[in-house]
């Protein structure tokens, strides 16, 4: 835990008075997706997921997503909370973008409502809550996104490993 908190401001949210085992929540703005300019995902049907320590992460139901640019390859991995997920590829371009976006096929409870929705890094890509552009989480390992109504510090940050 750090030694400080930023304490939030009117319409702000502190990443440390989200809960642990996270909450899902469903978003009241429309949420983008953009490459370049074109629209890779875009929804008012987006839930967010929120753990202490970081900004939220965005999941875009399948309806809502460009399918047709996105690729499934081997890679996985394990969450404690929402189980067993799946990463994508984005083929837009001359370059495919490899484990841009992530899946939950099949999550735990009470993350049910997950399930074959899209979480996306924002590194290269832009993402938009409402008509704020959102920044990534520092280090690419979270997928949290950073809006001017969260406050930190955020994991991911130089000197967080130990928190």
């Amino acid at each position: 835990m750090p030694m400080h908190r930023t304490i939030p401001g009117p319409g702000q949210e502190s990443v440390w008075d989200y809960p642990r085992p996270p909450r899902l929540e469903p978003v009241t703005e429309r949420v983008r997706v953009l490459l370049d300019g074109a629209v890779i995902a875009e929804s008012a049907r987006a839930l967010r997921v929120l753990e202490t320590s970081h900004p939220p992460v965005y999941y875009l139901p399948p309806q809502d997503l460009r399918t047709d640019l996105l690729e499934e390859p081997a890679r996985g991995s394990f969450c404690e909370w929402k189980g067993q997920a799946r990463y994508f590829t984005l083929r837009k371009g001359p370059q495919p973008l490899r484990n841009v976006a992530w899946s939950y096929p099949e999550p735990m409870a009470p993350y049910r409502a997950l399930a074959g929705s899209l979480a996306f890094y924002l590194d290269p890509l832009e993402g938009w809550v409402g008509e704020e552009q959102a920044r990534p989480q520092p280090g690419r390992f979270y997928g949290g996104w950073v809006t001017s109504k969260v406050v930190g510090p955020f994991k991911g940050e130089p000197g967080t490993e130990s928190w």
